[in-house]
């Protein structure tokens, strides 16, 4: 009896002592492979911050360039239990009646209303969770806003990456500095063209400096040695010129825009385009192929036959009959009616293939290739793969 009693207890023992080592090996560790296909085993969360580079005047504000910025990560497991992030969250200051007007010209409906109909898996404020994870700063597009992209800005932090967007003050569809609002100059692209690359570059300099110590919560958090440099429609055009005079960045993935032409022909890139994109239009859709077919290194193009424009941003959450991209459409070369590519499908593909390619060329992990080199839905996009993996 006190022999089996004593084995017990030895027993019992030996699984307390091991139970934090099987928990720990349970845990998913940020280098591990990740199916591209499914979000990531990692909570999101979600902060604002205002980043002010006093070296440089703002052509529209004449103070200090200041860039809201929007920033996910990966959370704490106990950020699956917390209230998700509202739409109206994104607007950090108090709704007063100029701020509500601007926000009536610049959005398609009511915030309540948005808020009902937007949904979202990060968490503000949440905790940030053990670990090391690689950065990837987002540009948004012309009149477009630093939180246009969530669903793409939520599945890389639950893959383990680190996100940062800001507005690019004056081209955004509306700014709030220190509770003054900023809305859209359209005479000003000429200028953000100048500004955004510096913008994002930017960026990248704070986050070092966060990494350093200079935010206690990302300290030793944040691989700036692996940026990827992303972005959509006039953000997409930023990505390339970022990646000419910025080699920090060391992947790019850009969504519906390039320009005519650029410099870094060698950086590994991830381009997509919607067949029927009104807004870029044949021209448009060209010089992002003509790029694709120059580029001497790693490069990958992904075209939905079904996309438009805003097949590549949040639009879908907030409305079913957008255009160019969202809902019904007429095609551009013989005007007759379809509907764009679905949600769904939109988001699978730009998120998988986004995961695989950043999994490959930032995580550096083998396993993402076979996933890059084939085209898993050729009934709704091509996929032109050249050097990948060389």
């Amino acid at each position: 009896m006190k022999k089996t009693l004593l084995i017990s207890l030895q027993a019992l023992m030996l699984v307390a002592m091991l139970a934090p080592f099987s928990a720990a090996e349970k845990s998913p560790k940020n280098n591990a492979y990740f199916d591209p296909l499914a979000e990531g085993p990692f909570s999101v969360g979600v902060i604002t911050t205002v980043f002010v580079d006093k070296s440089r005047s703002d052509n529209v504000t004449k103070e200090p360039r200041t860039l809201v910025t929007e920033i996910w990560y990966p959370a704490t497991d106990e950020a699956r239990t917390k209230p998700k992030n509202k739409f109206s969250d994104f607007i950090p200051t108090k709704l007063t009646p100029e701020i509500e007007e601007q926000l009536r010209k610049a959005y398609p409906a009511p915030l309540p209303i948005i808020d009902r109909l937007f949904t979202d898996d990060a968490v503000r404020n949440a905790s940030l969770r053990d670990g090391r994870f690689p950065l990837v700063v987002f540009s948004h597009g012309n009149s477009g806003t630093r939180h246009q992209n969530t669903f793409w800005c939520n599945y890389l932090a639950s893959h383990g990456y680190i996100v940062v967007s800001a507005d690019h003050t004056g081209n955004a569809r509306t700014t709030i500095i220190n509770g003054k609002v900023i809305p859209f100059q359209p005479t000003e692209r000429a200028q953000s063209a100048k500004d955004r690359p510096r913008d994002v570059s930017f960026l990248l300099d704070k986050m070092i400096e966060w990494d350093k110590g200079a935010e206690k919560r990302f300290a030793g958090r944040v691989d700036t040695s692996r940026a990827c440099i992303s972005g959509m429609s006039f953000g997409s055009f930023t990505s390339h010129w970022a990646s000419d005079a910025d080699p920090r960045f060391k992947a790019v993935i850009a969504m519906a825009g390039a320009p005519v032409t650029h410099t870094n022909l060698t950086v590994p890139t991830l381009r997509m385009l919607g067949t029927e994109d009104r807004t870029l239009g044949e021209g448009g859709n060209l010089a992002i192929r003509q790029n694709h077919a120059i580029h001497k290194g790693p490069a990958m193009l992904l075209e939905l036959k079904d996309g438009g424009h805003f097949s590549f941003t949040d639009l879908y959450k907030i409305t079913k009959q957008f255009g160019d991209g969202i809902g019904k459409g007429k095609r551009r070369n013989t005007n007759e009616e379809f509907n764009f590519i679905s949600m769904d499908s939109a988001y699978r593909i730009i998120n998988s293939y986004s995961i695989a390619f950043l999994g490959y060329y930032i995580k550096g992990q083998k396993e993402y290739l076979p996933f890059l080199r084939e085209n898993r839905w050729k009934d709704e996009m091509t996929l032109d793969a050249k050097k990948v993996g060389e």
